[in-house]
């Protein structure tokens, strides 16, 4: 996932996840000079939540010695995720949210002069996402969606998740035991979320039958690569110029809707 002179953009969003992943990945990081870390850090703008995490984040990454760069929705897209979620009732929120999350990463990223992304996605968000796709029935995404994420074209950077094999258990566990101070209140938008049922499954199978997680992430890579999903014909979106599949990018559509 990682070499010894990579420029590692952080997503940091002031939750145990991504400040574990931002303090391990420091510590890994002195042993190589050539390396360097950049935290990148979303502000979704949700109302009496957001601005707790944003600052738990600052603080870590001042305590760490990691350069910070904070962006957000409304400077780059012009709402908030609460302005956006009341003028639009077709998706979930967790579904506008997920769409500008990605792009406003990858800008922050490219601003901050990364090469690569890593995100804190655990093996709980992993197998989650998986039982998603298959609930969707977005076979390609099967596919596509691995822990090392590579544009052949380069005209997105490289993303990783190092912890895609580590419980969310055993990382809120390192996260008490390291002092570390985090965000411990849920967002208010997670009880719409399909993926929240598919938690609180995930949970009450793993109980019964420990390491069903486990086997469901494994099973997957092993299939993942028997199937053949084309490389996708990327294209400039008629609207901003991003890179897409389609004529308008997912978060043109998201704010502005479908051009016909």
């Amino acid at each position: 996932m990682l070499n010894f002179d990579d420029h590692i953009a952080v997503a940091v969003s002031g939750g145990k996840d991504s400040l574990t992943l931002l303090r391990i990945l420091r510590k890994i990081e002195r042993r190589f000079p050539r390396a360097k870390l950049t935290a990148v850090t979303v502000d979704e703008g949700i109302s009496q939540y957001r601005s707790e995490a944003v600052r738990l984040a600052h603080e870590s990454c001042e305590e760490l010695g990691v350069d910070q760069v904070v962006v957000s929705f409304r400077r780059l897209f012009g709402k908030t995720l609460d302005q956006i979620v009341r003028s639009k009732k077709k998706l979930s929120p967790c579904s506008y949210c997920g769409v500008l999350r990605r792009r406003a990463i990858h800008i922050a990223a490219r601003q901050a002069g990364a090469n690569k992304i890593a995100t804190a996605h655990n093996l709980d968000d992993e197998v989650q996402t998986i039982l998603l796709n298959i609930f969707h029935g977005d076979a390609k995404r099967i596919a596509r969606a691995r822990p090392v994420l590579v544009d052949p074209a380069g005209r997105f950077l490289q993303r990783v998740k190092p912890m895609c094999e580590t419980p969310e258990k055993e990382v809120a566990l390192y996260a008490y035991l390291s002092g570390i101070k985090f965000q411990m209140r849920r967002c208010p938008y997670l009880e719409t979320a399909l993926r929240n049922d598919v938690r609180e499954m995930l949970k009450r199978i793993e109980e019964k039958h420990p390491g069903t997680k486990f086997t469901i992430f494994r099973s997957i890579e092993r299939l993942r690569d028997s199937l053949k999903v084309p490389v996708a014909d990327l294209r400039d979106c008629l609207q901003c110029g991003e890179p897409t599949t389609q004529d308008l990018c997912e978060v043109c559509k998201t704010l502005h809707g479908s051009n016909k």
